[in-house]
């Protein structure tokens, strides 16, 4: 049985414990305008789809589908700001400019932590641009339909991007975003999706 007198006492520490020094974010705001250099095609979730959905999982019983309205199936595929202007999801953008940081060789949770997409109103930042309607024929699970939908063929937008400086370099930033728009874009049908539209530039008048 041990005593206090034979305990061993503990080693005296060799060297002082090191600490961590934790500065604050050097966050910064960077203003950049993107052109497109393809239509931008829009596809907003309309009250009628969500409905259906709803009522799917709800196991409601089904209604006799509704007869078409082209015209409203086309303002319904819009995002609409309320003093009537036209905008597209923040989000979309960070989500490209993500997408690109991956064929560039940065991993996707790092880069979602190093800058934010500010939108301009609710969730949206403003395009610049005049809608025109679309109609095509799409092909779903053992059908074919007609989609009537919002389509900028001359669009711009004014992005805010909040970054940590101390992660990305204002220079990095703006090349990461040319980098999105040119193999990734925004909206139906972009380029990461096997399509042709959505696609931007910083640079204006470039194609």
């Amino acid at each position: 049985m041990s005593s206090k007198k034979n305990a061993t006492p503990a080693p005296e520490p060799t060297q002082a414990a090191s600490v961590i020094e934790i500065k604050p974010p050097n966050l910064q705001i960077r203003k950049f305008t993107i052109y497109g250099t393809a239509p931008l095609f829009q596809h907003k979730w309309s009250d009628k789809a969500k409905k259906q959905i709803i009522d799917n999982q709800t196991k409601k019983a089904k209604q006799p589908l509704a007869a078409k309205d082209p015209q409203a199936d086309y303002e319904e595929s819009m995002y609409k700001l309320p003093n009537g202007r036209y905008g597209f999801p923040a989000v979309a953008f960070k989500s490209a400019a993500v997408r690109a940081g991956k064929l560039l060789g940065l991993a996707m949770t790092d880069t979602r932590q190093m800058f934010f997409d500010m939108p301009d109103e609710g969730d949206l930042v403003v395009i610049n641009g005049k809608p025109s309607p679309r109609e095509d024929m799409v092909k779903t699970p053992g059908t074919v339909d007609v989609r009537y939908r919002a389509e900028f063929r001359e669009w711009s937008a004014v992005l805010t991007v909040k970054f940590n400086a101390d992660l990305m370099s204002e220079e990095q930033l703006v090349n990461l975003f040319e980098a999105a728009g040119f193999s990734v874009g925004v909206g139906e049908w972009r380029p990461e999706k096997n399509g042709m539209f959505g696609t931007f530039t910083l640079t204006k008048g470039a194609k």
